[in-house]
């Protein structure tokens, strides 16, 4: 197994995920099977408890894993599927050595940073890359993405652990990239001297980086290249120019013009195979249509929707479409907004904040054809609209929230949980879909596994009601109700799962290729 180890430096939020993804597309298209862990350096497990408008979208795993959404980009750039283990935190860590501490493991010893967290967190990055994520066998090159700053404390026992590991491996089996940022000053001029620093910090922890990769807001010059190879002594082949581009899944290719791929086979000793074009095909598709899509938000934040701006992509340059986004406040939702919108999403979401807009909007869709899709919340807002404009329960409501008529009900196995980390209902479950449907039209087939994220269901006691008023439940799983539509309406369709989370580029999700179909239909440029 090689390894190659991504830190970053000067400030978060530089792109790291983006250029691990990056890298690990590189040397797949030259036919090498890669594999991803990221390091969290907070103490919580994992990030389902997190508040989102904080922390970014939680990203939901095959396995139920709820984790940072750089793993996320690692499955769609990758198109791989992780699990829970590719996400290490401290809080796993910690947990992992103090539960092997009271069981004794260590033989009365006593407990420390170095070894034995140390130790564990070796353990952890080796056991996640030997998954078998390639059709039941490993892959040949592990990318670990170490999260945070070089310089922060909560980092200093992961990055011991990175020191360690590269001791360990042979030359030919590790790389160290340093993805740090290139301020330009008031001259327009780009400055080194955050990078000098951030390198000597790596240095004094004993890591030695063999390639830095720049964050700028233009390339850099040769100049600031052979600068920085000096001062970091770095050669100047290993100084790469990571410019901000409008479309992250065109990082690779910048990336190979840059000569990334060429610099790490060499380090790695790999042969240099000729780049395979079709993911460069898939993405830089050119459009001929655009439609705009109205996303009620209430966190504010896009981030908190990553996977989904990202699906609405992926199926828009399928059709060879731009979708335009258009954030709208959940809080604030005005009709005519959503009238000059092609579709609208309703995503998911937790709280009663912002749950009115919603319904109204799920209503003005509704009755005025607007093609609409809902994910998880949006789900069970189209079933309590329904519920009440439709069937006359005018209190109907989610128990999650409301006081009325409970449409919406905590699933069975979820009643008296008192943990929230990691006890929802979570990851691949199988939904078994009906002929003759919306949903059957777009999937093809009568049995799908989609990722859920979700504690409520529709009540069953409910279901007959609304299917004899026109509410199809054309997805199920047993008793539990999975995909709602409407006959007579040219996209209305809600899923309880997320469909977001398994779309890629070169295979996006079949929900979102109909609800941009249906889009382009209402603005008149569709079949």
């Amino acid at each position: 197994m090689k390894y190659i180890f991504i830190t970053g430096g000067v400030m978060s939020g530089l792109g790291k995920g983006i250029t691990a993804a990056s890298i690990g597309r590189l040397l797949k298209n030259r036919g090498y099977q890669v594999t991803a862990v990221k390091i969290d350096p907070y103490l919580n497990i994992d990030a389902g408890t997190m508040n989102p408008a904080q922390h970014g979208e939680v990203f939901v795993l095959h396995d139920g894993g709820e984790v940072d959404l750089d793993l996320g980009n690692y499955e769609r750039f990758l198109d791989i599927e992780l699990n829970s283990s590719h996400n290490i935190t401290t809080g796993k860590v910690y947990r992992m050595v103090i539960e092997k501490e009271r069981r004794g493991d260590y033989l009365g010893k006593t407990v420390q940073i170095i070894p034995h967290i140390t130790d564990q967190i070796k353990d952890c990055i080796r056991s996640a890359s030997e998954e078998p994520v390639y059709e039941g066998k490993p892959a040949d090159i592990c990318i670990v993405e170490v999260g945070g700053t070089v310089g922060d404390i909560e980092s200093m026992p992961f990055l011991e652990a990175v020191r360690q590991m590269r001791s360990e491996l042979a030359i030919s089996d590790r790389a160290l990239v340093h993805v740090t940022l290139m301020p330009s000053d008031s001259m327009g001029d780009l400055k080194t001297k955050p990078t000098q620093h951030s390198i000597k910090a790596l240095r004094e922890l004993g890591l030695f980086t063999d390639i830095i990769v720049g964050r700028s807001e233009r390339p850099l010059n040769s100049h600031t290249r052979k600068k920085l190879s000096s001062l970091c002594d770095i050669p100047q082949k290993g100084i790469i120019s990571a410019a901000t581009i409008p479309d992250i899944y065109q990082v690779p290719m910048e990336l190979e013009k840059e000569g990334l791929a060429e610099v790490l086979c060499q380090l790695l000793k790999l042969e240099k195979d000729e780049a395979d074009r079709e993911w460069y095909r898939v993405v830089t598709r050119e459009y001929t249509h655009r439609v705009t899509v109205a996303i009620i938000s209430k966190y504010g934040k896009e981030d908190v929707y990553l996977s989904i701006k990202e699906a609405l992509k992926h199926a828009g340059r399928k059709l060879s479409t731009e979708v335009s986004i258009r954030w709208l406040d959940a809080e604030r939702v005005d009709p005519s907004d959503l009238r000059e919108c092609d579709g609208v999403l309703i995503p998911g979401g937790f709280g009663v904040r912002g749950i009115n807009g919603k319904i109204d909007a799920i209503r003005l869709c509704r009755e005025e054809k607007i093609p609409l899709l809902g994910l998880c919340l949006g789900f069970q807002l189209s079933v309590v609209e329904y519920a009440r404009n439709v069937l006359g329960i005018s209190d109907a409501c989610s128990s999650e929230w409301g006081e009325g008529t409970p449409v919406i009900t905590i699933l069975p196995e979820q009643e008296g949980v008192e943990n929230l980390g990691g006890s929802m209902r979570l990851g691949d479950f199988p939904v078994y879909i009906s002929s003759d449907t919306t949903a059957y039209k777009l999937y093809r087939q009568r049995e799908i596994i989609e990722r859920h994220r979700h504690r409520y269901e529709v009540d069953p006691a409910y279901v007959s009601r609304l299917e004899e008023a026109g509410l199809i439940f054309s997805g199920r799983n047993k008793d539990r109700m999975e995909i709602a539509e409407m006959i007579g309406h040219p996209f209305f369709f809600t899923t309880q799962f997320h469909p977001e989370f398994r779309s890629r580029p070169t295979r996006p999700s079949p929900p979102f290729i109909g609800f941009v179909e249906a889009c382009l239909i209402k603005r008149g440029e569709g079949e």
